[in-house]
């Protein structure tokens, strides 16, 4: 995806009016993707996945590799970060439910995870 591309779809999630991921992009992403899960809280659904590393300092490296992309895309997840674990949660918070770009956000986080 070109940053062109990026930013056009963050546009859109930031939309009210947006159209929230379909069943088949959300099963695709769940047939290449591994850890995430759709969770439910509070009436809007989200991806779910907990990365774990050997210490901090990698922990705290990948959440600071995630607050870049979000920030690149104006669109932020909830982070938790601990020792050696890191928690995404990733959800368009104007439709209160996923949207394409949550799951492309999300392929990024896997992409850090194993190429370090």
């Amino acid at each position: 995806m070109s940053t062109d591309d990026q930013s056009a779809i963050a546009c859109e999630a930031c939309d009210a009016g947006a159209a929230s991921v379909s069943d088949d992009a959300l099963s695709a992403f769940f047939s290449a993707q591994q850890g995430w899960d759709v969770v439910e809280e509070d009436d809007v659904r989200l991806i779910r996945k907990t990365y774990t590393f050997p210490n901090f300092a990698k922990a705290m490296a990948f959440t600071n590799f995630v607050a870049d992309i979000a920030e690149n895309a104006g669109h932020h997840p909830t982070i938790v970060t601990e020792w050696g674990r890191v928690r995404i949660d990733w959800w368009s918070h104007k439709i209160k439910d996923l949207h394409a770009l949550d799951l492309e956000l999300a392929r990024k986080c896997d992409g850090y995870s194993t190429g370090h």
